[in-house]
């Protein structure tokens, strides 16, 4: 109540103009030199006091410059709060998060969102526009490189801990910062994958599988929240307020701040909701309290508040008073949020210099390790690790690379400070490694182009390619294994990268080609954004690893696995389709009257033109050097009554000669149910080391919450429902590979 009692204090001292000036959220654009500094669009909304808050500052020098001029040009002294787009770290920019994801550590991920917070706050930021927790199922997508992968609990999760890294237990301590989570909601379920196009599906599916982290990202105390670009079965999402006043506000008590994304506001016309006056009520209603960048609130509310609107043809009929009522709802929630991050407290708290910048070398070892964890083994047939004598050679586009090993949405990142490959393997191995590019990332230079629209990451080289890769064999002459880094750009994946055939493309599969047919062992490193088909010219190698764009110490984390100085331990957060059309693709499809058997049957759920064996790699995936073997798991009852809980151990060993930290993973089946199911659904995961030789029992409790859904003829009346009856236990190293016990669970 402290900090609704001190927005109180200055909410009733304001007028309608000066209360809607705080509704406007600013890029920081130009930015201000010092505090007299110039006559810009920027300068005069400060001077004017019509604008609330600032993003995409570089300095602090700036953001203090801003403060000052803010609080000399608003009546009452109302200061900005400070925010930017701090995707998976800040100055020491982190693995990718759905990398990240693949590590399946929550205390890893936590302390990487605390450490970008310490860095970002050291800079004046008040709140940083993530965690981002849509959930996607979609390779073509290019922001499932933001994404935590394709699985709600697993999504749930990693949004629970990203907010306790950021805002721990108060969001204004000075070595913390207010999340946002993003994109509410449902932005990852876009049709044919294409960015910024909308979302339709069963209510069941937008409950339990796109709700569902932002629910735990509440739960965790999230202070905001961003709306996404995409309608929702026909509704906008700026303008839905079912979702945003309803199930967010009302069903999961979040108190705190939403945001608009950028211009999301002014884009409601485009979506065909009513012309700007429509567009901003519409908004209002729903429950967006900021405007970013179009500046629609700030220049239709001031008409709007003194004759309302009758708009027929939206759907819209308010009043002055109910317009001025909508206004006060919001600039309340944002003076309230100021409150929270302390800035009606001290407005400089954090813009003196007295926030410590934490110790470099402190994140670049968080960051290695952070590389080294998320990456993932997929094969591995007894070639790796290297042992320090080998005599490797590296081809590939991405063997010398900086630019792209950042990956997309790394804002306050510099990728001259990254390590490339060469580096990091000449290091281990003490000698100068023969190199090759052997090809260009990509061959179309219309393609080149776009991928160099935020400044040159990908270069052409205008050489036969057959020369090229015969370089490459050169190089790799006197070898006695070849690594090959390969994979995407990092303009391939991020906002407005979205790619029809999510594969490798084609002149870097001609290079593996050629590396194969040398009969050399082949190491694959695959650096990307998003889930790839790897094809044949990948799964036919000696071993792989998916690398991710790693971030600062991304390579180095990587060479850290291939010569065994860390093992590896991470797991596919998203599945790893065998064809790239074989999309949208997911561990938890509902099963259907014809099931897939595995191959190809007529009159069966599959593909007539996908080959016979053609694998991918199904979520959960991911080895080690080391051999695990799972018993199969014991319930404590295998037949139950009432609430439960219900008690399931596995024993699982290690039969190889290296410790090796297992995700032991459990999913569960509902055979019979109202509705269409998830074959299956993970559940529940641990992470337990085993010792050479030692054998571990790893425990889980499963509740009946765990086993109830949804059902939702609308969303006002859903409800969450559990039947009694068999279900299914599966246990294992990934969501295929289980073992299965049943049970009887009675009334």
């Amino acid at each position: 109540m402290q900090h609704e009692a001190q927005a109180r204090s200055y909410l009733d001292r304001m007028t309608t103009i000066e209360k809607i000036g705080q509704l406007n959220l600013l890029a920081a654009g130009e930015g201000l030199a010092t505090g007299a500094g110039g006559d810009t669009p920027l300068a005069r909304r400060l001077d004017d006091g019509m604008i609330g808050a600032v993003f995409g500052t570089k300095s602090l020098a700036s953001a203090k410059a801003m403060q000052e001029r803010a609080v000399r040009g608003s009546r009452l002294g109302i200061p900005l709060f400070f925010a930017e787009d701090v995707i998976h770290g800040h100055r020491t920019v982190f693995p990718l998060p759905v990398a990240l994801a693949c590590s399946w550590d929550m205390d890893l991920i936590e302390k990487t969102a605390h450490f970008a917070a310490r860095e970002a706050a050291s800079e004046g930021l008040n709140q940083v526009f993530a965690p981002m927790i849509d959930v996607s199922r979609d390779p073509r997508w290019g922001r499932v490189a933001e994404s935590p992968g394709e699985d709600p609990f697993l999504a749930g999760r990693i949004a629970a801990a990203m907010v306790r890294g950021f805002q721990g237990a108060d969001p204004s301590e000075k070595d913390r910062v207010a999340a946002c989570l993003k994109h509410f909601v449902a932005y990852g379920a876009t049709q044919s994958g294409r960015d910024y196009d909308n979302a339709s599906m069963a209510l069941e599916d937008l409950l339990t599988v796109h709700l569902r982290p932002f629910a735990d990202g509440v739960t965790a105390g999230a202070a905001s929240v961003m709306a996404a670009f995409n309608a929702v079965n026909k509704i906008p999402m700026h303008a839905n307020g079912d979702l945003i006043e309803g199930w967010l506000r009302a069903g999961q008590e979040f108190d705190g701040l939403m945001v608009s994304d950028y211009t999301g506001v002014m884009e409601l016309s485009a979506h065909g909701i009513g012309n700007r006056d429509a567009a901003v009520i519409r908004a209002l209603l729903a429950g967006v309290d900021m405007d970013m960048v179009g500046e629609d609130y700030l220049h239709a509310l001031p008409q709007l508040a003194e004759n309302g609107i009758d708009a027929a043809d939206a759907g819209l009929s308010l009043g002055a008073d109910e317009v001025l009522d909508l206004i006060d709802r919001a600039c309340m929630r944002v003076l309230t949020f100021k409150a929270r991050v302390g800035l009606l407290d001290d407005p400089f708290a954090r813009l003196g210099g007295g926030v410590a910048t934490p110790p470099r070398d402190e994140g670049l070892t968080l960051a290695q390790k952070a590389a080294a964890q998320s990456a993932v083994l997929l094969q591995n047939n007894g070639v790796l690790p290297l042992p320090g004598e080998a005599k490797p050679a590296l081809v590939g586009p991405f063997v010398a690379d900086r630019a792209n090993m950042l990956g997309t949405w790394a804002v306050s990142g510099d990728a001259r400070q990254v390590r490339t490959l060469q580096e990091a393997v000449e290091d281990i191995t003490g000698r100068a490694v023969p190199t090759a590019f052997g090809a260009n990332i990509v061959d179309e230079p219309w393609l080149v182009d776009r991928l160099n629209v935020h400044g040159q990451t990908v270069s052409f080289d205008d050489r036969d390619p057959d020369d090229m890769v015969a370089e490459a064999l050169d190089a790799v002459r006197d070898a006695d294994v070849v690594i090959a880094a390969v994979g995407e750009a990092k303009e391939h994946a991020g906002e407005s990268s979205s790619r029809l055939v999510p594969d490798l493309p084609r002149p870097q599969r001609e290079l593996l080609r050629a590396m194969s047919r040398t009969g050399k062992p082949l190491i694959v490193l695959v650096f990307a954004g998003r889930p790839l088909a790897l094809g044949p010219e990948v799964n036919d190698a000696d071993a792989v690893i998916y690398c991710w764009h790693g971030g600062l110490r991304g390579p180095d984390g990587v060479a850290d696995l291939v010569f065994g100085r860390s093992n590896p331990t991470g797991r596919l957060a998203a599945t790893l389709p065998a064809h790239p059309a074989q999309t949208p693709l997911h561990h938890s499809e509902e099963a259907t009257g014809r099931p897939d058997p595995g191959r190809f049957q007529k009159f069966r759920t599959g593909w007539l033109d996908l080959p016979d064996g053609f694998r991918g790699y199904p979520f959960g995936f991911g080895l080690g050097y080391s051999e695990i073997e799972y018993a199969t798991p014991v319930v404590n009852n295998s037949q139950i009554s009432g609430d439960g809980p219900l008690q399931v151990h596995v024993d699982v060993k290690n039969t190889g000669s290296r410790e090796q930290l297992e995700t032991v993973q459990l999913y569960l089946s509902d055979p019979v149910a109202w509705i269409t199911r998830p074959a299956r659904w993970l559940a529940d995961f641990r992470q337990v080391r085993i010792a050479p030789g030692a054998t571990e029992r790893v425990a889980f409790t499963i509740t009946r919450g765990m086993l109830s859904y949804w059902v939702a003829p609308s969303l006002a009346n859903a409800t969450l429902e559990w039947d009694p009856g068999e279900f299914q236990i599966h246990i294992g190293p990934n969501s295929r590979d289980t073992k299965t016990v049943s049970l009887q669970w009675l009334e």
